[in-house]
């Protein structure tokens, strides 16, 4: 028990709580930044693929409304 010293354990104590804190955070921004990603990559996936079953805009509408 000689070689131990209590002030550089209680700061290496304190700076692990702060590192796990910051860990933490940067973990839920991870997930939340993931979640967003996916979301809008299933998004554009099924725009992707479900296309070619709607009917395209007609554009007689938008020149009549043009022309005013």
């Amino acid at each position: 028990m000689a070689g131990r010293n209590p002030f550089l354990s209680a700061w290496l104590s304190g700076a692990n709580m702060w590192a796990s804190a910051a860990r933490s955070f940067w973990a839920g921004e991870m997930q939340r930044q993931q979640t967003a990603i996916l979301n809008e990559m299933t998004k554009q996936m099924m725009r992707f693929w479900t296309g070619s079953w709607t009917m395209p805009a007609s554009r007689e509408g938008s020149r009549k409304s043009g022309s005013r």
